[in-house]
């Protein structure tokens, strides 16, 4: 298939400590990943190598075979590539609707057709509609990770990247963000999730990568992967003879 995303050699150190260590990766266009690891791995510094929030020491990323390593997050953003937080980040002082406007005015490169109607219909599809005009500060936590999922489709992306979006939901909620995820896919969005809800990732993805201590440990079938007596070690902390 061909790539949406290519990550080559890329590199990040804070200090001592190495959060990737000559990451080569590559993500195919309609591709749902998973990126499993502990605490500490390097997830969310990956995320934000990609979206350009931080800049590699070395290596190189790619997009469409273009190069935008030195590209501004606004411009990779404009360029098809969005993402979630882990902790949602809305516009608390903005209701719903207008979270998704502000992404789908300045979020994308082609503003053309109706925008508010696009919004409209990206809140129904992802269970907001009857919170359009709620303050975003007043909202439940599945609702903030919801409008965190619905701000990101505003902006129209190519490749859209999750942060943890399952973390402290109930079992309940957990099924309906899955099925949420699960119809964005379907649509022809790339997806990159970074999850530690792992029955969440499996529901979902076709490719799962481990992460430690800034490496990728494992690539391959998701439940493989999970099999693997080395993942298992060191995320699990499950000893390999065990």
């Amino acid at each position: 298939m061909t790539p949406i995303l290519q990550l080559a050699s890329i590199s990040k150190r804070f200090g001592a400590i190495v959060v990737a260590d000559g990451i080569d990766l590559s993500v195919a266009r309609g591709e749902a990943l998973g990126i499993l690891g502990p605490n500490g791995a390097g997830k969310t510094t990956l995320f934000g190598m990609i979206t350009g929030a931080v800049t590699p020491d070395a290596g190189r990323v790619t997009l469409h075979d273009s190069d935008i390593t030195a590209l501004s997050p606004a411009r990779r953003c404009k360029l098809g590539i969005a993402r979630s937080f882990q902790i949602p980040q809305p516009f608390g002082g903005l209701n719903v609707f207008e979270n998704l406007l502000v992404a789908a005015e300045f979020g994308r490169a082609d503003r053309r057709g109706d925008l508010a109607r696009e919004c409209v219909d990206i809140l129904d599809r992802c269970g907001l509609a009857d919170l359009a005009n709620r303050r975003a500060s007043t909202l439940t936590l599945l609702q903030r990770k919801r409008l965190e999922l619905a701000r990101a489709l505003a902006s129209k992306p190519k490749l859209l990247l999750l942060d943890e979006v399952a973390g402290g939901l109930t079992e309940e909620e957990c099924h309906a963000l899955v099925a949420l995820v699960r119809s964005i896919r379907e649509s022809g969005v790339t997806i990159i999730w970074i999850e530690h809800i792992v029955h969440a990732l499996i529901a979902v993805v076709d490719r799962l990568v481990v992460l430690h201590g800034g490496a990728l440990i494992a690539d391959g079938d998701p439940r493989d992967v999970i099999a693997s007596p080395r993942v298992a070690e060191i995320y699990m902390g499950i000893p390999a003879n065990a």
